[in-house]
Order: structure tokens, then sequence, then C-alpha cells
């Protein structure tokens, strides 16, 4: 193509309609899929509740550090959050940033097309997770077919809290807080919950060894061995195609996990938490449990309770490869915004070190991703807990852990409706798991053969 010349004098008039053209545009946000206009709105949809809505409160500095981008919290209550979600995005007025908050998992919202792949952006911007305190693993979490579509924000384990008064007056040494500790095993903790537990008619005089909260009732198998559902679901986008539940290994543990009520009755039943925590209530927090195991999430009450508590390592169980439940969260840039450039650049400053140490205090505890601002982590709950041991906790955790179900298996919440009504049965003292496990696998086969179909129409 032959070059155009152009004179002082044209060049001039061309610079005066371009500068006045640029005092007409649109200053309202509107931009293009390149963001580079001036005054971009973008918006972040959380559940309203104070450990996501603290959000807004890292607004006004990141505005100042970016003054053409502007950050709009929007808001829906928990269980409206998916709903809510959805209607935006069907109306074309999706959120520009969100992550998995309600029911709906990572994997579904792939299904759904909702995600932008955010790997142009990484590679522009040389993103690398181990400047960001994280590792590649945390990172591939929410990889899928090659292309990034998350970045992974908040890292909750599991882990244990143990009542230490209990375990004075038992004389009973302290579980070890350190996950290469390989002496500290399910059965050992069956052995010290026995010497721990006084079983009694009376919920107000009895007391338990262990409350175990380990995943939910289908991923908690895996710890003892079990497989549960087929292995093509970690490949093709969280779509399992079997499950297991009617095998040996998942008749054991399901039975395993019975006993530990009815038989061995080191843990309470849904009928004594309720007695004694109330419907929903964490009985632990009533003093008369010596042992949970649940998401670190339980760290939050720990500086109310009326006994001296400490932390530990889930103990070594039945597969190397699940020995602690992870729940990472990924920030997501929703597919329909229009402003992907400043959509991650408000999701990389909320992994920043200084952020992350910001988040964790106005959030009342929510663990960071990136490591660096762990520190402020750790210390968040002494002196109730003991800093280095909430930091060997955490990164045997992140070591010996696997996420969470619900983030990886598309249409979770169907599926785990149908496992937990009939796994309900085992709260039953006479209950045998053989002829539930039984059932339980035929009507979840048949269910996935249905969610499959539908899948497969779309």
């Amino acid at each position: 193509m032959k070059k155009s010349k152009l004179t002082v004098g044209s060049f001039a008039f061309m610079l005066l309609v371009s500068s006045v053209l640029t005092a007409c545009s649109d200053t309202k946000g509107t931009n293009n899929e390149g963001g580079d206009s001036k005054n971009v709105t973008i918006t972040q949809f959380v559940p309203d509740l104070p450990d996501k809505t603290f959000v807004e409160k890292l607004v006004p500095d990141f505005e100042a550090a970016h003054p053409n981008i502007k950050v709009k919290i929007m808001k829906a209550p928990y269980s409206e959050f998916d709903s809510k979600l959805q209607s935006l995005v069907a109306a074309g007025t999706a959120p520009d940033v969100t992550s998995h908050w309600g029911e709906m998992g990572f994997a579904e919202f792939i299904d759904k097309g909702m995600l932008r792949d955010m790997s142009d952006l990484i590679k522009a911007d040389n993103f690398k997770a181990t400047d960001h305190g994280m590792t590649d693993d945390v990172m591939n979490i929410y990889k899928v077919d090659g292309k990034n579509y998350g970045i992974p924000v908040y890292s909750y384990t599991s882990l244990m809290l143990y009542n230490k008064d209990m375990f004075d007056k038992a004389g009973l040494p302290y579980p070890p807080a350190d996950f290469e500790d390989k002496s500290w095993t399910f059965d050992k903790m069956i052995e010290v919950a026995k010497k721990l537990s006084k079983p009694s008619d009376d919920p107000q005089k009895a007391e338990f060894g262990v409350d175990w909260g380990w995943a939910e009732k289908d991923m908690r198998l895996i710890y003892f061995g079990a497989k549960v559902y087929s292995d093509d679901t970690w490949t093709n986008g969280g779509h399992p195609t079997a499950s297991y539940f009617n095998s040996p290994e998942a008749i054991k543990a399901n039975q395993r996990i019975h006993d530990m009520i009815y038989k061995d009755k080191v843990m309470p039943s849904k009928e004594f938490t309720k007695a004694v925590a109330g419907q929903g209530g964490d009985p632990f927090a009533t003093g008369k449990v010596g042992m949970s195991v649940a998401g670190a999430w339980i760290l939050a009450s720990v500086k109310d309770y009326s006994f001296k508590v400490g932390v530990a390592a889930v103990p070594v169980g039945y597969n190397d490869k699940a020995r602690d439940v992870l729940y990472i969260d990924p920030l997501v840039i929703l597919k329909d915004s229009k402003h992907p450039k400043e959509a991650y650049e408000w999701i990389k400053y909320q992994l920043q070190k200084d952020v992350q140490e910001k988040a964790i205090e106005l959030s009342g505890g929510t663990p960071p991703s990136n490591q660096q601002a762990a520190e402020k982590y750790f210390n968040l709950y002494a002196p109730a807990i003991d800093p280095k041991d909430l930091k060997k906790v955490v990164e045997g955790g992140l070591k010996h852990g696997t996420e969470s179900y619900n983030h990886l298996i598309s249409s979770y919440s169907h599926i785990l409706d149908l496992v937990n009504n009939e796994m309900d049965q085992l709260d039953n003292e006479k209950a045998n798991a053989a002829p539930i496990n039984a059932v339980l696998d035929k009507k979840v086969n048949e269910l996935l053969t249905e969610l499959n179909a539908k899948y497969k129409k779309n």
C-alpha cells in the first residue's frame, strides 16, 4: 500500500479534530475489548456476607492507584447468589468479576460458558504464580485444556482443632501440628478419642473424642481409600460417567464413620449436636468434644471459646493423595465482560501481598493464596492459637491436600442432594452401610446418566 503524505497544516487539523472527538466521547465507562478508554467501571459480584463484602474497603486504594478504573461491588443474599448471577448473565448485565461462592462450582460455570479465558491477559502480563506466593499446582486447579479461567485469591485448607483442657484432664499429649509426623494416624486418633470420650444418654453429661467433618459425605470416602467417581471426571470438565458407592472400599468407609458414632461412641450424633449446640450448631464449641476436623473457617471462633484450644494436622489416612481438603477460591472474569483488562488488574491487585494482608484482617480471617502474606494469617488467632503450629498445619495441608469436589464436579449440588438424602439413613444406630450404599450407587449412576445426556445435548 502506498503511504500518504501529511502537511504540517493537515496534521495540525487532524490533531484538533481528534482532541474534539476525545472530549466528546462517552466517559461513563464504555470501553472496547482492548480496554484503552478512560473512566471504566467494573463490577465484582459477592454474597452479602461479612467475609466477602469486606472487599468494598479495598476499592478506594485500588481506584487511587488506577484513576481510570472505578469498581462497583454488587451483592446478593447467599441463598440467591447463583440465581441472581444467572439472571444477570441472561440479561446481558453480567458482572465483570466473581467466584463460585454459591452452590454452583467452577465446573458448572465452565459448562454454562460463563467464563472468559484469561490466558491472553496472563501471558501478556508475564504473570507467574511463584511471583504471587503460589505454586503452579494451585494455579493450575482452574486451568482447563491448557486455558486459565481463574486466578486463586483465597485458599482454605482443612485442619484439626483440639480442646487442650480435655487433653490435660485426661493426661494425654497434644496431637502434632506437623503433617510429616507419620505416627499421627487415623487409628491413633480413634485410640485417643476413646480415652477422651464419656458416653452417656444424658447430653449434658456426654463427652466425645472427635467430630469428623472431613469434606462432604461423598468425598470423605476417598480419605479411606475408596474411589467415588470415574477417573474421566478429572479430564472431561467435571462430568462423572460412573460412581462406585457400592465398592467394598466405599461400604467399609461409610460403615467406619457410622461405627465412630454408634459402636466406638467417640463421635457425637446429630441428635447430640442438636441437643447441645442447636440445629446446625458446632458441638466442638460446647467444650464437650476433644477434636474437630473441618475446613479452616472453624478458626473464626477460637478466641471466643471458654477453653484452651490448639491446632493440629489432619491424621494420616488411607490415601496418600487425599489427606487434606482444599477450598481454593479463584476470581474469574465473566465471558461478557467489556473490560477484561481492567478486571484482570483488579483481580491481580487483590493478590498483592499487602492487599492480601489487609483482606485477612478486614474479612476476619480469609486465608490468602499469596503465601507471602501468610504470616499475617498465622498470627491473626494468637494467642489462642500458636502461630508456629498454624503455619505447619496450613503448609502441610496445602502440600497434602486435594481440591474440594464441589468446585470441580458439574451439577454437584444435584448429586450431593441425592447423596445426602440416602446417607442420612446412616444416622440410625442400627443402619448397615452395605444395602444403603447399593441403593445409593444405583440412584447416583442413574442421575449421572441423566445429567450427561443433558450436557451432551447442550
